[in-house]
């Protein structure tokens, strides 16, 4: 098994530190704030970020791969880093649509990685991901690609917050008269959800959904919502007793049993 270290970065920003590793044609991953940049021969192959749906999400949920099909490729081919050549071989999905949503997807989690453009945290030499190669970018077109969609969405409403946290409607806000995209993505807002997960739901581009989102903000319709209150700690009963509630007096259980073995 090849061993696979780990470098500290020790340029100022994410960008920065990508161009230099695609000087180098370096091959591994660079890990950000907001996500996970894998290289190989220094040309971008997959991005990966919490704030936007995988590919798995977004080919199942759009029914262009039914669930059983993408797990089963997972299995197969996840360790020899070939489950895009997995679905195609199979003929669960064509190549063309494969590489069309692959793309979307990377440049999707790019905007994330690159939107603040903080330092990067480190880089691991070597490392690849499970997908496999599908297309590879020029890094000089992933980061020119992100700064293209952050200004158009400044552009549309100049508050970033609304790409990352949850959202809800102001009062009385309605899908009438909006256009069809516009009014399901409004429909999704719940005061939980952020974009991802209205993304998600929708099985729609994660971009797309920002444009709609932040047309939304800009027309006064939707806005972050109200931070939740921190829990109140339980009050401790008479003599310092605190009773389990039984989620946790199960986890105890598990922990004792465990031990005891």
């Amino acid at each position: 098994m090849t061993r696979v270290t780990t470098t500290w970065t020790r340029h100022g920003t994410t960008s920065a530190a990508l161009t230099a590793l695609a000087d180098e044609g370096a091959t591994g991953a660079l890990s950000g704030e907001r996500g996970i940049v894998y290289l190989s021969a220094g040309r971008v192959v997959h991005v990966e970020s919490a704030f936007t749906p995988d590919l798995g999400a977004l080919l199942t949920r759009s029914g262009a791969v039914a669930a059983d099909g993408w797990w089963e490729a997972v299995d197969r081919g996840g360790t020899q880093h070939r489950v895009g050549h997995r679905l195609v071989d199979s003929g669960r999905l064509a190549a063309g649509a494969l590489e069309l949503c692959h793309l979307g997807a990377l440049f999707d989690a790019a905007y994330f990685v690159l939107a603040q453009d903080t330092r990067a945290h480190r880089f691991r030499p070597g490392a690849a991901h499970w997908l496999g190669a599908v297309r590879s970018v020029p890094v000089d077109v992933v980061v020119r690609e992100s700064e293209r969609r952050r200004a158009l969405l400044d552009r549309i409403w100049p508050d970033p917050a609304i790409d990352t946290v949850p959202l809800t409607r102001v009062p009385d806000a309605g899908a009438a008269g909006l256009p069809v995209r516009r009014g399901r993505t409004l429909t999704q807002v719940d005061g939980v959800r952020t974009a991802a997960e209205i993304a998600s739901a929708l099985a729609c581009r994660t971009y797309h959904t920002l444009v709609e989102l932040r047309r939304l903000a800009a027309d006064g319709l939707v806005t972050a919502a109200p931070s939740a209150p921190a829990p109140r700690a339980p009050a401790a009963e008479p003599n310092g007793v605190v009773w389990d509630d039984p989620d946790t007096a199960l986890l105890r259980r598990l922990r004792d049993a465990l031990e005891a073995l």
